[in-house]
C-alpha cells in the first residue's frame, strides 16, 4: 500500500553547519531540539538516468521516522508529491507501474547512495502546533555506478508542515537570508549527488535550440505532447483528477499533429503510430466517456421537479452508469503495462529523435505552417457549411459531429502554430475551442438522447413508467435545437479568422 504526501520544502547553503536563530519568525513561539537521525539512502535509476532527466527520484532508505520506499514527482520549484511504501527488499509493483512509462524496458539500478546525518528542529506556534521542520543535513554522496565518485556537503532543509501556509517559508527563508545563509543550487540531493560524483563528466542540458524551420516548429509540439503523455501515465494510474481526460487529449494532439503537417513529415512513417495513439485514445476513453454523459442526465434529472420524476428513474440512471465500471480502474491499468502502449512510447521516441523530414520541413516556418493551418481551417469551413444547409435530422447530427472533430484538428494546428505565427493563430485557436464547445453540446445532446431511449426502453420493460426520461428526451433535443439555430451567425463571426495568417 503507498501513501502520497505534497512535499513543499525549500533548500539552502551555508559556509556554517548551524542553524540561525529562527525565534524572530513571525508566528514562531518556540524551536524544539528534536535530536539527530541517521539515514541512508539509496537512490534507483536507469543506467541513461532517465528518472533523473525527469526531476523524478525513487529511493530505498533506512533510518527516521519514515523509512521505505520513496517515489518524488515534481509539482512545481520546491513542491513534490512524495508516494511512499513500505521498507521491503525490493522495489514495491505499485512504485514499478508508476515509473513504468520513463523506465520501460529498462532495468533500474542501483545509482547513488547518500548518507544523511539530520539534526532536526521543530518550528511551532504558541499553541504547540508544528509550522516546519528545519533540519541540517550532513551529507555524504558515493555513486554505485563504475568509475563513480564521492562527496560531502551540508546543507540546511525547511519543510513546511501538512496543511500549512507556503508564505510562512518565505519569512523562514528571509530571516536564514539575513544570517547569510543562500538558497542551494541543486534542486535536489540526488541533483547534487550526480553532478558532484561525476567528475570529468558533462552533464550540461542539450538545448534543442529556437526553433528556425518548419520542422523545428511541428517537433517542439510533438515533443511537449509526448511528454505529457510520459508524465500523465502515473497521474492516471493513481486517479488523479482529469488525468485520463488530459492524456486522451495529448494522444489526439499528437494524431491530430501527424496529420496537419503532412507535407513536413512523411505520413507514411507517422501514420501507423498515429493509428496506436487513435488505439490509446479509444482505451482512455471508453470510461470517460460514460462519466461525463452520466454528469449531463444527472444535472439534468436534477432540474426536473420532483412531481414530474415518475419511478426509480435515479437508481436506474445509477445503474447504468456502473454497468460497465466493473474491474475498469484494471482494465486500464493493464492497458499501461501493455507492451502495445510501451512500444507506443517507443515509437515516440524514435520519431521525434529521427524524424521523418519532407522537403518543406527545412523550410522557413511562416509560408508552410500557415499553409497547413489554412488547410485545416478550410475543411471545418465546407463541413460547418454543409451542415448549416441539412435539414434537421440524422444527416444533420453526424455533419455536425464529423465538423466538430475537424475543428478539434484545426484547433490543435493552431497551437503547434503560434510560435511561429503569433496572434493570428493565438486567436484562430481560441475561435476553433469556441466552436468545438458549440458544437461538442449538440453532439452531447445525441448521445444523451440515445442513452435516454435505451434507459426508457428497460424501464418500459421493467413495468416502470418512461415519462420522465421522455421529458428528459425532449429537453435535450430542444438543446440541439438551440445549437443548430445558433451555429450559421456563430459561424459568421469566425470564419474570416485564417485571413490574417
Amino acid at each position: 500500500m503507498a501513501d502520497t504526501k505534497r512535499e513543499i520544502e525549500r533548500k539552502y547553503e551555508s559556509e556554517d553547519s548551524g542553524i540561525p536563530d529562527l525565534t524572530g519568525v513571525a508566528g514562531v513561539a518556540a524551536v524544539l531540539d528534536k535530536g539527530v537521525a541517521h539515514l541512508d539512502a539509496t537512490y534507483y535509476d536507469t543506467a541513461d538516468e532517465r528518472l533523473a532527466a525527469s526531476s523524478v527520484t525513487l529511493r530505498r532508505r533506512t533510518g527516521g521516522s519514515d523509512a521505505g520506499w520513496h517515489l518524488k514527482f515534481p509539482v512545481a520549484p520546491g513542491v513534490r508529491d512524495e508516494i511512499h511504501a513500505p521498507l521491503s527488499d525490493t522495489l514495491p509493483d505499485t512504485l514499478a507501474g508508476l515509473v513504468r512509462s520513463r523506465v520501460r524496458g529498462g532495468e533500474l539500478l542501483p545509482v547513488v547512495r547518500l548518507r544523511s546525518d539530520r539534526d532536526v528542529r521543530h518550528l511551532v506556534d504558541v499553541d504547540g502546533r508544528l509550522l516546519a521542520e528545519v533540519s541540517v543535513d550532513a551529507v555524504r554522496a558515493d555513486r554505485l555506478t563504475a568509475g563513480g565518485g564521492e562527496a560531502q556537503w551540508t546543507e540546511i532543509e525547511v519543510e513546511l508542515a501538512d496543511g500549512g501556509d507556503p508564505a510562512f517559508l518565505d519569512k523562514v527563508g528571509k530571516r536564514l537570508r539575513k544570517a547569510g545563509v543562500r538558497p542551494s543550487a541543486s534542486a535536489s540531493k540526488l541533483a547534487r549527488a550526480l553532478a558532484e560524483t561525476a567528475p570529468g563528466r558533462q552533464r550540461a542540458s542539450v538545448s534543442a535550440g529556437e526553433p528556425v524551420t518548419a520542422a523545428d516548429h511541428v517537433l517542439a509540439y510533438l515533443r511537449a505532447q509526448r511528454d505529457a503523455l510520459v508524465e500523465l501515465d502515473p497521474a492516471v494510474r493513481r486517479d488523479a483528477e482529469d488525468s485520463v481526460h488530459s492524456m486522451r487529449v495529448a494522444t489526439r494532439r499528437l494524431r491530430s499533429t501527424f496529420k496537419s503537417y503532412g507535407e513536413i513529415l512523411d505520413r507514411t512513417v507517422t501514420d501507423p503510430v498515429g493509428d496506436e495513439l487513435k488505439w490509446l485514445a479509444g482505451e482512455l476513453g471508453l470510461d470517460r466517456d460514460r462519466e461525463v454523459l452520466t454528469e449531463r442526465l444527472t444535472a439534468a434529472l436534477a432540474e426536473v421537479p420532483a412531481t414530474l420524476v415518475r419511478g426509480p428513474v435515479e437508481e436506474r440512471l445509477h445503474t447504468w452508469a456502473s454497468a460497465e465500471q466493473g474491474g475498469a480502474r484494471g482494465r486500464l491499468i493493464g492497458v499501461l503495462d501493455s507492451r502495445r502502449y510501451l512500444a507506443l512510447l517507443d515509437a515516440l521516441d524514435a520519431l521525434i529523435a529521427d524524424p521523418p523530414l519532407r522537403k518543406a520541413a527545412g523550410k522557413k516556418p511562416h509560408k508552410r505552417i500557415a499553409k497547413a493551418v489554412k488547410k485545416d481551417f478550410r475543411k471545418v469551413a465546407e463541413l460547418v457549411e454543409r451542415a448549416v444547409e441539412l435539414e434537421p435530422g440524422t444527416d444533420r447530427d453526424v455533419a455536425i459531429h464529423e465538423a466538430r472533430k475537424k475543428t478539434k484538428r484545426a484547433r490543435y494546428a493552431a497551437e503547434a502554430a503560434r510560435p511561429a505565427l503569433g496572434k493570428p493563430a493565438q486567436a484562430l485557436g481560441k475561435s476553433m475551442k469556441s466552436l468545438q464547445n458549440l458544437l461538442g453540446e449538440h453532439q452531447d445532446s445525441v448521445m444523451a438522447r440515445q442513452a435516454l431511449r435505451e434507459l426508457s426502453a428497460v424501464a418500459h420493460a421493467a413495468g416502470e413508467s418512461d415519462f420522465t426520461y421522455g421529458l428528459l428526451h425532449e429537453r435535450e433535443e430542444q438543446r440541439a435545437v438551440r445549437v443548430e439555430r445558433e451555429l450559421p451567425g456563430f459561424w459568421d463571426g469566425i470564419k474570416g479568422g485564417a485571413a490574417g495568417l
